[in-house]
């Protein structure tokens, strides 16, 4: 069904009613998810914080860049609201990102960092309103619960990739792989189609690929298995990029993902960066991210990539999550495109 035709087979719904009951898993295996209409100059981006505090000062800089894009930027109001390690209260989160969801006049909501506290509120988001005004919601790390979210109920496509708090604070001066990747984020908005490659890796185990591209996020994903915001990964290609665990830990993840049943249909693997911890020297693990992830893969014949660039590192490019991708790993290295 085309999305206009999808939206007014549900137009029945009230603006008020709750959203929670409905739910796009009997079509999670769908190829094509519902797609926000894309950005033109002009349209609105929302700034909020739904995870960590962060000051107003500390998003200027992709304040400035967003309009200088073109595009209106509204900051919203839990930017320098503070609990602690939070940018405001749960409920003043909740209220700040659902304003924002339902507001019409907002095209796209970029979260202002990650940090934690997506998962305090993502139950109490009322998700109505956005089936029906499909927006883009920008975000990675901590906002993987979102992308996660939004992919196991509406089956809508989202954007991973860097947020506020990874802008340059002078453009000039910031390094070419700075601006590529900041970029990025205003191509996935104005509708290109995306396309990344990533160098040969002796570990990759080479084929090709086409699904809905999701992921994020390991450990947030991980924390998902069992709940109603759990991916349902089977025919799609899968994204992983962590940082700060142990190595046994991303073993355990890892473990858990498999056992869930996870890994078992994917239509591809890609590993970007997976930033460990130096083991005790008394508690040596004794096994790379390499040995970890193939280990895991051994029984399944999907392609794999490793060391592509998505993560908590510079190199870390917008992904269209929800999109149909082709990924093709070979001899030569990886490539990465959208097919939308």
């Amino acid at each position: 069904m085309d999305r206009k035709g999808f939206l007014s087979a549900l137009g029945i719904l009230t603006a008020g009613s709750t959203f929670d009951g409905f739910s796009a898993d009997r079509k999670n295996n769908s190829a094509h998810a519902i797609i926000p209409p894309y950005l033109k100059p002009g349209d609105t981006i929302g700034i909020t914080s739904p995870a960590g505090y962060i000051s107003l000062e500390a998003i200027q800089p992709a304040k400035l860049l967003m309009e200088q894009w073109g595009f209106k930027v509204l900051v919203g109001s839990t930017i320098v609201k503070r609990d602690f390690t939070f940018g405001g209260t749960d409920e003043e989160r909740r209220a700040d990102l659902q304003s924002m969801l339902d507001d019409p006049s907002i095209n796209a909501i970029m979260c202002a960092r990650g940090g934690y506290g997506m998962v305090r509120i993502i139950d109490d988001l009322n998700l109505a309103r956005l089936r029906r005004r499909p927006k883009w919601i920008i975000g990675f790390s901590d906002v993987t619960v979102m992308h996660s979210h939004l992919n196991r109920k509406l089956n809508m496509a989202s954007i991973h990739s860097k947020m506020c708090n990874s802008f340059p604070d002078v453009w000039e001066q910031a390094e070419p792989i700075q601006i590529e990747t900041i970029l990025s984020i205003k191509e996935a908005l104005m509708g290109k189609q995306m396309s990344y490659r990533a160098d040969y890796q002796k570990y990759n185990r080479m084929g090709t690929a086409h699904g809905q591209l999701v992921g994020g996020n390991l450990s947030i994903l991980e924390t998902l298995s069992g709940t109603s915001s759990a991916l349902q990964t089977a025919g799609k290609i899968l994204f992983l990029e962590d940082t700060g665990e142990y190595l046994y830990q991303i073993d355990r993840m890892l473990w858990n993902l498999k056992r869930s049943g996870m890994l078992a249909g994917l239509a591809g693997l890609i590993i970007g960066n997976i930033r460990t911890k130096a083991d005790d020297p008394e508690e040596i693990f004794g096994r790379t991210v390499y040995d970890i992830v193939l280990e895991k893969v051994k029984g399944y014949s999907f392609p794999v990539c490793f060391d592509f660039p998505v993560g908590h590192q510079r190199s870390n490019f917008a992904l269209k999550c929800g999109i149909v991708h082709e990924l093709s790993v070979f001899a030569d290295g990886t490539n990465l495109k959208s097919l939308s």
